[in-house]
């Protein structure tokens, strides 16, 4: 039984190094969840999408070209009376007109909107970079969140595996103490009811390993019945620094990047209104051919080719004072923006601030049930001597023993949630580093 605590301890305290068949690293479930995630993928389209429409002639930069072609044809009964007195008439007359050419417009100057409109969608296309990049640093999160919690649960697995060992053993124990007349069947029955429970607690507990698998096999887009082992360490950063996390927070948050340039494309907004004050200029040329024909008239047939050009310049003078409205409401959409970067930025601090204080406060939870698990470990050996010795009785052994299981568990918990801890600061700062 000595043997078996020993074991058991090691185990839960992580220096067995796991070598199952199919093992999962962390870093491989962050690799196929970038790969799969389907989140992912529809924030990178949508980066595309960004991306395709960042363009000079979506930003109305470029001239258009145009290709037109036309025909006419009708069959009248028609009536002339020319200037001489003289009657003319034909019935089913008929009059055909076709025309074909090439026509280009070209807007050079309104009031530089079209410069605004460029650098929005330039903007645009940074918004979706880093909603990208926030949408790939919640996932990562998400699954790295996720595997350590399977680690956690998967060691209270192999805890109450090996609880059961021991209470096999107890049992063992405790029918050859009835057998030589030391203990009485009460003791015995007690002890199966331990060994019964621990069993019990066994199948509860492969169940919520289970599903956590589920989940992150979801997470990473893949089939949710494969199976796979995961690693026994959790390890931890233990030394991050609370003033360099809010400085990369101010200049990396995804969140903050966002909603800066959210109020850059307020005040590109307000500019390319602003351009509504001064006269639009377009240019105007194309090369047109017509042909005419014509059963009635002085003329038979006709036909012409050739250049037109010209330039039409407008300005608006009054619009019911539309234009000072549209300008005073891209002014507060600017006011807005400073509010909510202001705002952002307290929460922000709030988040980091409690979370760091979690932080240290996991850190040294983790410090603390790691000496409780050793001394529990040193009581139930203790116990168990005096147990095969018979100085105590079973329920006295069993106390011990559940002692030992939870300080293990609380210590393997409290690992997690350092881990957890700091996942959610490097989060907040945008860099998670594995």
């Amino acid at each position: 039984m000595k043997k078996t605590i020993s074991i058991l301890y090691i185990w839960l305290c992580g220096f067995a190094v796991c070598s199952a068949q199919g093992l999962l690293t962390v870093k491989d479930a962050v690799q196929i969840a970038l790969e799969n995630n389907y989140e992912i993928k529809l924030s990178q389209n949508d980066l595309r999408i960004a991306e395709e429409n960042t363009t000079p002639g979506n930003a109305g930069m470029l001239p258009n070209v145009t290709g037109n072609f036309s025909q006419n044809n009708s069959v009248m009964n028609s009536s002339q009376v020319q200037a001489s007195g003289e009657t003319r008439s034909l019935s089913n007359a008929k009059n055909n007109n076709m025309s074909y050419g090439v026509s280009i417009g070209w807007t050079i100057f309104d009031g530089l909107a079209m410069f605004s409109r460029y650098d929005q969608l330039k903007e645009l296309k940074k918004q979706g970079e880093y909603e990208l990049k926030r949408t790939i640093l919640t996932k990562v999160s998400d699954v790295i969140s996720t595997y350590y919690t399977i680690v956690e649960q998967q060691n209270l697995l192999h805890a109450i595996d090996s609880n059961i060992n021991i209470s096999k053993e107890r049992l063992k124990t405790a029918e050859n103490r009835f057998m030589i007349g030391k203990a009485s069947r009460l003791e015995v029955l007690n002890v199966q009811v331990n060994l019964n429970e621990d069993e019990s607690s066994r199948l509860r507990q492969a169940n919520v390993v289970k599903n956590l698998k589920i989940n992150l096999n979801s997470l990473m887009a893949r089939d949710l019945a494969e199976e796979f082992d995961v690693e026994r360490e959790v390890e931890y950063d233990d030394t991050l620094i609370f003033g360099e996390l809010l400085e990369k927070a101010k200049v990396y948050n995804p969140d903050l990047q966002i909603i800066a340039i959210n109020k850059r494309i307020a005040e590109l907004e307000l500019k390319r209104i602003k351009g509504g004050r001064y006269p639009t200029i377009r240019l105007n040329t194309g090369y047109n051919f017509s042909e005419s024909e014509s059963s009635l008239g002085f003329v038979s047939s006709s036909n012409s080719r050739g250049l037109n050009y010209g330039v039409t310049a407008s300005i608006n003078i009054f619009d019911g004072f539309n234009q000072r409205r549209n300008e005073r409401v891209a002014q507060i959409a600017i006011d807005n923006a400073d509010l909510m970067i202001d705002q952002q930025d307290l929460l922000i601090r709030t988040a980091m601030s409690t979370a760091y204080e979690t932080y240290q406060t996991n850190l040294s939870l983790a410090r603390l049930e790691e000496n409780n698990a050793q001394i529990a470990r040193q009581n139930l050996n203790i116990t168990m001597e005096k147990y095969r010795i018979g100085t105590i009785s079973a329920v006295e052994f069993r106390d011990a023993q559940e002692n030992f299981i939870n300080a293990v568990s609380r210590f393997n918990s409290s690992r997690l949630q350092a881990k957890l801890s700091e996942l959610q600061l490097k989060e907040m700062i945008g860099n998670i580093n594995l």
